[in-house]
């Protein structure tokens, strides 16, 4: 004979478990979008997601030409692509980014979806260390002090007639032509066609 109480227990396991599943399920998904975020720390050589202030913006945007239909750019770490976004506001036909992160390469498609500006987008999910920088013009960089010594190493070797602006840290053996702004809003363009090759390191 089943009893109401029986029943009960029934539609209360019932609940446990669709409890339980839902529960596991949000916690896998938030365990997959941090996991996209946290590897990146386990790398040798880190680039953190850090957003760049508009007056960084600003300070990257003096120092590249308005309506480049020919230029071709790439934000090395483009993060949630809003230096991408701007570049492509700015007139640039061809702005790209490089990102490890798919969560934030999804979200910077989406934002210059929504801006209008998609078409002369576009973001590459990729370990910057491996994506060949050989086929452009300008070359952005918001990094760390550890890397970019070894940044410029590929920097030479890959693209050694294009133009570099690098943000937040200088590149540690070559001479810019300019500088702008001080402290973390300080960004440094570098023309590496026009350095001294004796200056360079030997890679």
């Amino acid at each position: 004979m089943v009893t109401q109480t029986d029943t009960t227990r029934k539609s209360m396991s019932s609940g446990a478990k669709a409890l339980i599943a839902t529960t596991g399920g949000i916690g896998l998904g938030i365990s997959i979008i941090c996991a996209a975020f946290v590897a990146p720390a386990f790398r040798r050589i880190c680039l953190p997601y850090v957003p760049a202030t508009a007056e960084q913006i600003k300070n990257v945007l003096h120092f590249l030409p308005r309506n480049g239909n020919q230029i071709r750019l790439l934000d090395i770490g483009s993060g949630d692509g809003r230096i991408v976004i701007a570049t492509a506001h700015q007139g640039i036909k061809c702005s790209h980014g490089v990102e490890l992160n798919p969560w934030l390469v999804w979200y910077s498609r989406f934002a210059a979806l929504k801006l209008g500006v998609y078409p002369n987008t576009k973001f590459f999910c990729k370990d910057l260390w491996k994506f060949n920088l050989k086929s452009y013009d300008y070359l952005i960089i918001f990094g760390v002090e550890q890397m970019m010594d070894q940044l410029e190493n590929k920097l030479i070797l890959e693209a050694p007639h294009s133009k570099v602006i690098a943000c937040r840290f200088p590149l540690p053996n070559l001479k810019p032509v300019k500088s702008i702004d001080a402290g973390v809003n300080t960004v440094w363009f570098y023309n590496l066609s026009e350095n001294n090759t004796s200056s360079r390191r030997q890679t």
